[in-house]
């Protein structure tokens, strides 16, 4: 069932229901970039904390493949934008150590001027909750203990999307019909006006 929820009210619900679950947590926030996934995900680190929780936020953008092989065949090559996530680098250098060893990589690549970030590998307390946000993160077989996605028509995506990224909007057509995120949401957050949000799984 949906139910109607404020934008503010949000990150402090989601870390509520977060807090719940004991151990490590890593938590994927999925979603177009017209949804905001990486502002919600910022903005739950404090409440987290607040909560007696140790929290990290990762951008996947951070962990993009080097630009020579995302924008091999140009710009604006939808192909292309599907893969440009660094799945295995994730996976091997943040969602498996953090478990395994209680480390994790904060960052690979800058997604800006694409140069290593260079930063060293950092200790997570055993009760941390790890969030990774952005884009088409779901159906990598990335081991996510906690999913949260952030849900828009496509008509929605197409009013909030910024004219320069107007070339992703078939990629997240094409995701949901191959990979129909929302099924394997624990929580989905509707935002087909974001000042108006629906959730859907949160207690």
């Amino acid at each position: 069932m949906w139910r109607p929820t404020s934008p503010l009210d949000l990150p402090d619900a989601l870390a509520r229901w977060l807090t719940t679950t004991p151990g490590v947590v890593r938590v994927v926030i999925d979603g177009p970039a017209a949804a905001q996934p990486d502002s919600l995900a910022a903005a739950m680190i404090e409440p987290l904390r607040a909560l007696g929780r140790p929290a990290v936020h990762i951008p996947a953008a951070t962990f993009w493949r080097d630009a020579a092989l995302r924008l091999e065949f140009g710009h604006e090559d939808v192909e292309g934008f599907l893969s440009w996530l660094d799945a295995d680098a994730l996976r091997r250098e943040v969602l498996l150590p953090l478990v395994e060893r209680g480390e994790y990589l904060p960052s690979l690549r800058d997604p800006v001027t694409n140069r290593s970030t260079r930063e060293p590998v950092q200790t997570a307390e055993p009760s941390t909750v790890l969030l990774v946000s952005g884009e088409l993160l779901l159906g990598l077989g990335l081991p996510f203990d906690r999913v949260v996605h952030l849900a828009m028509s496509p008509a929605a995506r197409a009013r909030h999307t910024e004219p320069s990224l107007a070339w992703t909007l078939p990629a997240f057509e094409n995701y949901d019909e191959t990979v129909d995120p929302a099924s394997l949401a624990d929580v989905v957050i509707r935002l087909e006006d974001p000042r108006r949000p629906a959730v859907r799984g949160l207690p």
